[in-house]
């Protein structure tokens, strides 16, 4: 069986463990979710492209690196593309390696600058529209440092959702976390521990810099009110992982995940 089969199997065993099994091994359990080699099990979607459409190459994989790259683009239009994993999540730790490189594609939106993010409880790559910008979801909010001012990392960002902060409903889209600035082309490491919709908890490089609770859909929100329609549970203890492309490169070297069990 090649390493890759081997991998998702073993996900998908260990995600039907028994709790008291599972807890005393977790730490040797984690999984590479990015091969090194290309991007299997990865799935595109851009907006306003059919699902599965790689636009313009963006997604690819060079020397071991999943790379989001603009070198074929002539300058930025709008079409925000998602890098989702194929198979959705609920319970589990999430360790990513990143890094902000080179300079922002011409055209693309002020805020984006060294910006990308890590979605979390994200809705099924298949159930979004030819159109739509963002899957509705929990943003690990990814920022890079412009080489002289504060600006945090693993933030929060709420496309189509909301969740609770220190017993408070958050319906604001952005808030910073608490973490160091990173500036420059230097590897950051993020660790994100998700438990359902009990509590997700940030880490950067060893510190923990943001803690909530009780993610659920925005009702409020278009895309949000879609999925209710569909049947979709306002609170949102699972979903789909995916990474952006929003107009600057950004590079990841590492994507492991540690399933637990509740």
């Amino acid at each position: 069986m090649k390493r890759r089969a081997a991998d998702r199997l073993l996900v998908l065993l260990i995600m039907l463990l028994p709790g008291a099994t599972y807890a005393q091994n977790e730490s040797e359990q984690w999984i590479s979710l990015f091969n090194g080699e290309d991007l299997s099990s990865w799935i595109p979607k851009f907006t306003g492209h059919e699902l599965g459409v790689n636009y313009r190459d963006t997604f690819r994989v060079e020397n071991n690196v999943l790379k989001v790259s603009y070198d074929n683009w002539p300058d930025f239009d709008g079409q925000f593309g998602h890098l989702f994993y194929d198979q959705s999540f609920s319970h589990y730790r999430l360790l990513v390696e990143y890094r902000f490189i080179g300079d922002q594609l011409s055209n693309g939106p002020s805020w984006a600058f060294r910006n990308n993010g890590v979605m979390l409880h994200g809705q099924s790559p298949q159930s979004m529209t030819l159109d739509q910008a963002f899957p509705a979801s929990i943003e690990v909010q990814l920022l890079g440092g412009n080489g002289t001012d504060e600006r945090a990392t693993a933030n929060v960002c709420s496309p189509g959702t909301h969740y609770v902060s220190d017993d408070e409903l958050v319906t604001q889209h952005c808030i910073n976390s608490s973490s160091a600035t990173y500036h420059g082309d230097q590897w950051v490491t993020l660790e994100v521990e998700v438990r359902g919709d009990e509590v997700i908890r940030h880490t950067v490089n060893g510190e923990m810099v943001f803690e909530y609770s009780k993610t659920q859909l925005d009702e409020g929100d278009p895309d949000a009110q879609n999925l209710i329609k569909q049947g979709q549970p306002i609170a949102l203890s699972e979903g789909y992982i995916s990474l952006q492309a929003e107009s600057h490169p950004t590079e990841f070297r590492r994507i492991d995940i540690l399933p637990l069990t509740h």
